[in-house]
C-alpha cells in the first residue's frame, strides 16, 4: 500500500494565494481586512507565533496591529485594550496569543472579545454556532485546517468512524463537532487520557486525529491498515545530534505508523501550516461580515 503524505505547506500556500486575491478585491472596494494580535509577556514560542501571523498579514495585504504588552500588564489593562479594539473599525479580527501570564484569566479575556471579531473561535457564542452549524460563526483554526486538508486530498468522511484523541476546546472538541456535522457526516468518538484500551479503540477508526500533546504516543498498534492519520501534535524533544539540541515531533510515531496508513500528515509540514492560513481566512470572513 502506498501512503499519501499530506502536504500542509502546499495546501496552505494555495489557500493563501486565494486569500491574497480576495484581500486585493476587498481593499479595492475600501474594505481592507484588519487583524490585531496581542501578546502579553515575553514567551519565546509565543513571540515566534505572533511574528508568523504578522508576516502572513503582510504577505496577503491584511492590515495588522501587533500589541506587545509587558508581562506585568494587569487583567484590567488587557481588557481595556480589547474593548478599544472591539470599537476600532479598522480591526475585524482580534487574537490574544495563548498562553498569557498566570495572573491573566484567559477565559475572562475571551469573553471580552466581540464574538464577531473572535477569529480564534473560542468565544462561547462561536462555540455555540459551531455546534448549531451556523455558517456565520468562527471555527478554531487548527481543526478547521484539518478539515481543509481532508477536502484537499478528497478523503471521504461520510459514514467513516473518526477517533479524536484529545478533548481540548482548541482542537479536540471542535474537531469532533466538525467531523460529526451534516457537512462531514462522520461517526465520532472522542478519546482522552482516561479512555480504556486506547489502542484497541483507535484500531476501529477510519480516521484518527491525534491532538493529545504527548510525543509520538500513537504507535503502529493504534492504527488499522488503510486508516487516515492527522497529527496535530507539536512537541519538542531533546536531540543532541541537532544544531539546536532538539527536534520537533508530533503525537504520532511517524516512522512506526506511516506504512500502515492510506494517508498521514508529517510533523512538521502537515497540520501546522494550515493554522495560520485558517486564521487569515477567518479574518477575511470577519471583514466581509462586518462591512457587508
Amino acid at each position: 500500500m502506498s501512503t499519501i503524505i499530506i502536504d500542509g505547506k502546499d495546501v496552505s500556500q494555495r489557500i493563501r494565494e486565494g486569500l491574497k486575491a480576495e484581500v486585493a478585491e476587498l481593499t479595492a472596494a475600501g474594505r481592507t481586512p484588519g487583524l490585531a494580535v496581542v501578546l502579553v509577556g515575553e514567551d519565546p514560542a509565543s513571540q515566534v507565533y505572533v511574528g508568523s501571523k504578522v508576516r502572513a498579514c503582510e504577505e496577503l495585504g491584511i492590515y495588522s496591529q501587533k500589541w506587545a504588552l509587558p508581562a506585568e500588564t494587569t487583567q484590567e489593562e488587557l481588557v481595556e485594550l480589547i474593548h478599544k479594539l472591539n470599537a476600532d473599525d479598522r480591526i475585524h479580527g482580534i487574537l490574544v496569543q495563548s498562553p498569557p501570564p498566570p495572573h491573566i484569566d484567559e477565559e475572562a479575556v475571551i469573553l471580552n472579545i466581540d464574538p464577531r471579531k473572535d477569529v480564534d473561535g473560542f468565544h462561547p457564542v462561536n462555540v455555540a454556532k459551531l455546534v448549531l452549524e451556523e455558517e456565520d460563526g468562527f471555527v478554531p483554526c487548527t481543526p478547521l485546517g484539518c478539515m481543509e486538508l481532508l477536502k484537499a486530498y478528497n478523503i471521504p468522511t461520510a459514514g467513516k468512524h473518526a477517533v479524536v484523541i484529545g478533548r481540548s476546546m482548541i482542537v479536540g472538541k471542535p474537531m469532533a463537532n466538525l467531523l460529526v456535522s451534516k457537512k462531514a457526516n462522520a461517526t465520532v468518538t472522542i478519546a482522552h487520557s482516561r479512555t480504556a484500551d486506547l489502542p484497541a479503540l483507535c484500531r476501529t477508526a477510519d480516521i484518527i486525529v491525534a491532538a493529545v500533546g504527548r510525543p509520538e504516543m500513537v504507535k503502529a498498534d493504534f492504527v488499522k491498515p488503510g486508516a487516515v492519520v492527522l497529527d496535530v501534535g507539536i512537541n519538542r524533544i531533546d536531540d543532541a545530534s541537532r544544531p539546536r539540541g532538539y527536534r520537533i515531533v508530533g503525537d504520532v510515531d511517524y516512522a512506526d505508523v506511516c506504512d500502515k496508513c492510506s494517508a498521514i500528515t508529517p510533523v512538521p509540514g502537515g497540520v501546522g501550516p494550515m493554522t495560520i492560513a485558517m486564521l487569515m481566512a477567518n479574518t477575511v470572513k470577519a471583514c466581509r461580515q462586518l462591512t457587508c
